[in-house]
């Protein structure tokens, strides 16, 4: 094995290390903000920094053990069929201690019947994401959605009603597939880790794909997820 090998290895063994004492630490935090009563905005701020804080780099890391296995063809699609409407719940409570700190109303609009299939784990890591991301900038509401296509393809929505995106940024979701951008100084290494998730669910020669965009009414960004 190479040196550069050996030091991958060691690279994906010490971040997966990391996550478990991560999510310890998530759990813990958790337990500490259940018990503790919010007096006043100070402290409701401080939670919800470290809890938001605490999740975000618990993503990072899953998406570099994601990318690393990905490039060793250790990351197989588990495709399945999957109720959309249930799905979108299930993201919505996995964050539900983050929106309450944050006093966020977060909704969700599904036909109850609608089914989709798509690896649920790896599409769940990716609107997890988008949703902390989404608690972070927003003022008071995140809205999910899901629809069936003209095209047939699934559409997964995260529209929130914060700032927007920077421009840099909906660049970086067109170009998904050409590489990480380091010019601002972001790694953008969720919108990469979702772009390629996407583009690994396919029908034919159709692939999935992710897009942001700016809201022309009430300000606000949104994420779309389409697959196929």
């Amino acid at each position: 094995m190479s040196e550069d090998s050996s030091f991958a290895v060691l690279l994906a063994s010490s971040v997966h290390d990391i996550k478990n004492s991560l999510a310890m630490l998530l759990d813990t935090l958790d337990s500490v903000v259940q018990t503790t009563p919010i007096t006043n905005d100070q402290q409701r701020h401080q939670f919800a920094t470290l809890r938001g804080e605490a999740a975000r780099i618990n993503n990072s890391l899953m998406y570099l053990l994601g990318l690393y296995r990905m490039q060793k063809n250790q990351l197989p699609l588990q495709i399945q069929e999957v109720y959309v409407a249930d799905f979108l719940e299930e993201q919505i409570a996995a964050n539900d201690l983050l929106f309450s700190i944050r006093e966020l109303q977060v909704t969700s609009t599904c036909d109850q019947e609608l089914t989709g299939y798509f690896d649920p784990t790896l599409v769940g890591g990716v609107i997890n994401n988008v949703l902390v991301n989404a608690a972070r900038y927003a003022k008071k509401n995140i809205e999910l959605s899901a629809t069936r296509s003209a095209e047939n393809e699934l559409v997964i929505e995260v529209r929130d009603d914060g700032r927007g995106f920077p421009a840099k940024m909906i660049e970086s979701a067109e170009n998904q597939h050409r590489g990480i951008d380091f010019i601002s100084g972001s790694t953008n290494l969720g919108l990469y880790f979702a772009g390629e998730v996407a583009h690994m669910h396919r029908r034919g020669e159709q692939h999935g794909s992710i897009a942001l965009s700016n809201l022309e009414t009430g300000g606000g960004g949104c994420f779309h997820l389409r697959l196929p």
